[in-house]
């Protein structure tokens, strides 16, 4: 994984990643982390800010780096989310990724992530263009609990300006530009996010990875 995304740690958080790793691999998976929040040194300069205020709104999220330099550090994606001047919607985007990322071979992201009840989005871009299509998975959170969300490649929504595509192409896993976390009042085709309330939202997330099913375990179910 490239060292200018994927954080080199030390120590206990060290430890701790090699400790899940290795849980992962005897569950017949392997995981790769490609932003890893909770390790010493990590940086948020590729995440920022983009909000309903391109068109009006007036939401506001942020994302940060809490408990800096402790066993529990994590980034938290929080702000407030209004429908007021048509808006609803807050999010973080990374910065183009360059070269964009191949992720050929792996079966889609891994995202450990403590919420708030609230229902996000995941959504993954082929192309560099800021108004470009969009890829987009929609995951539940459990108020105050980690767990774990699956984000299959297979399984993305193909979309342009929150209408789905039904005859794009399936997502280039070979060709990742940009990642992006939002919660929105709609979830795509004008259909609404069964869970969304507008107000104070908080997102936190221990890692962003890439999970496989293991070389000799695909073999033996072949």
């Amino acid at each position: 994984m490239r060292a200018d995304v994927a954080v080199a740690g030390s120590g206990a958080a060290q430890i701790s990643a090699l400790l899940m790793r290795l849980e992962e691999e005897r569950g017949g998976q392997v995981v790769e982390p490609v932003f890893d929040f909770s390790e010493p040194g990590c940086d948020l300069s590729a995440w920022g800010a983009l909000d309903d205020v391109v068109m009006g709104g007036v939401s506001q999220g942020q994302i940060s780096l809490v408990n800096r330099n402790q066993l529990d550090q994590q980034a938290v994606f929080a702000g407030v989310v209004s429908t007021d001047n048509s808006g609803g919607f807050s999010s973080v985007r990374t910065q183009n990724f360059e070269p964009p990322f191949n992720f050929s071979g792996w079966m889609g992201l891994r995202l450990e992530v403590k919420g708030d009840g609230h229902r996000y989005k995941f959504i993954l871009r082929n192309n560099a263009g800021w108004d470009s299509p969009a890829y987009i998975y929609g995951f539940d959170t459990v108020a105050d609990e980690w767990i774990s969300v699956d984000v299959p490649f297979a399984e993305l929504v193909p979309t342009f300006r929150a209408r789905s595509v039904p005859d794009a192409s399936p997502y280039e896993s070979a060709k990742t530009v940009s990642f992006q976390l939002m919660l929105s009042k709609f979830e795509y085709d004008k259909r609404l996010n069964p869970r969304f309330t507008a107000g104070p939202f908080k997102l936190a997330i221990k890692r962003i990875g890439l999970y496989r099913v293991q070389q000799d375990e695909a073999i033996l179910q072949a």
